[in-house]
């Protein structure tokens, strides 16, 4: 059932549609306000738009190398288990009916 949640980033206020639940809503908003608001200390002068943009390639960011964290786990698994497998054959006669 698509509702609609009020949340609060960055000093404006947003009515999201969705679907998803209202606290997981807000918890991804305030995520969002608190990458904004770090942002925002570190320079002197941000308009919302710059600092909005600036937060999204951060997040973006975060997010590509959470992806290659992930494939490189996966690659690591895959290895490990082609590696076992090998060993296990190796371990293994050749005929099981001599």
């Amino acid at each position: 059932m698509t509702r609609i949640i009020d949340v609060e980033i960055y000093g404006q206020r947003y009515a999201i549609r969705g679907e998803a639940d209202d606290a997981y809503v807000r918890r991804l908003a305030h995520f969002v306000d608190d990458h904004m608001r770090h942002l925002a200390e570190g320079m002197k002068t941000a308009t919302p738009s710059k600092l909005a943009v600036l937060t999204a390639i951060n997040l973006a960011h975060q997010l590509f190398e959470s992806e290659k964290k992930r494939a490189q786990g996966e690659a690591d698994v895959e290895r490990r288990m082609t590696v076992l497998m090998d060993s296990i054959d190796e371990q293994m006669p050749t005929s099981l009916f001599r």
